[in-house]
């Protein structure tokens, strides 16, 4: 009952909190980039804030936060994931199915922060588009974020990688860091259970290696990391 109550304020949080800081700044979305990414920031500090102190879930960050243009494919098992990646990394861009921008405001800031749209339907083309928009990222001194499952997965789901991350990986011609985490524990839909987060960076994956290679070592990481900060 109590994690209830609980997680029914933090969702009233989370509410008022959006529409407020989306009404707001709603004008901010014609101005620079830079402006709707201080406003992401700020928007995801403030929902960590409400997570703290009504749900009772704080986080923890471990290993070395890449810096720079790097490929980061993190284990995807909640929203927050997202958010606090977003704010670990220096203004990420995330690849992500092109039907999240649709979302009115979210999907909106969505696009002009941090996106790299993809539209699965499109097949190989895809993919080039894809890499020619992180190659711009990279350029600029940006990491690309994404989450090689392709969509969240509960804790102890078997893992399904799909071969995007690979075919980035081998186009952009740069270092993978891999990322565990184990948030799916605390924040599982509607319920948050109160507790710490731990979002792992791992040892970066060097340039250079064959695509099942890169896989096999990318899920190899990634899941037995993830296992051990589950268990």
């Amino acid at each position: 009952m109590i994690t209830w109550l609980r997680s029914a304020l933090f969702l009233a949080w989370f509410l008022v909190i959006t529409a407020i800081l989306s009404l707001i700044f709603l004008p901010v979305l014609v101005g620079p980039r830079g402006a709707t990414v201080w406003l992401a920031r700020l928007w995801a500090r403030w929902i960590f804030w409400g997570l703290k102190f009504f749900a009772g879930i704080g986080f923890e960050i471990r290993g070395t936060v890449p810096q720079g243009a790097v490929l980061v494919a993190s284990k995807h098992m909640s929203m927050w994931d997202t958010l606090a990646l977003y704010l670990a990394l220096y203004e990420p861009a995330i690849v992500l199915k092109r039907e999240l921008l649709r979302i009115p405001f979210y999907g909106w800031f969505l696009a002009k922060a941090a996106a790299i749209a993809i539209d699965r339907s499109a097949g190989a083309s895809a993919l080039r588009k894809m890499s020619d928009s992180a190659r711009k990222v990279l350029a600029a001194g940006r990491p690309i974020l994404i989450f090689p499952e392709g969509t969240r997965k509960e804790p102890g789901t078997a893992p399904d990688y799909k071969p995007g991350v690979a075919g980035l990986y081998g186009m952009l011609e740069v270092a993978c860091v891999p990322v565990a985490l184990n948030s799916g524990v605390y924040w599982t839909g509607f319920l948050k259970r109160p507790g710490t987060i731990v979002l792992e960076f791992l040892e970066p994956i060097p340039p250079g290696l064959k695509r099942d290679a890169f896989m096999a070592e990318l899920q190899s990481r990634i899941e037995t990391a993830t296992d051990a900060l589950l268990s």
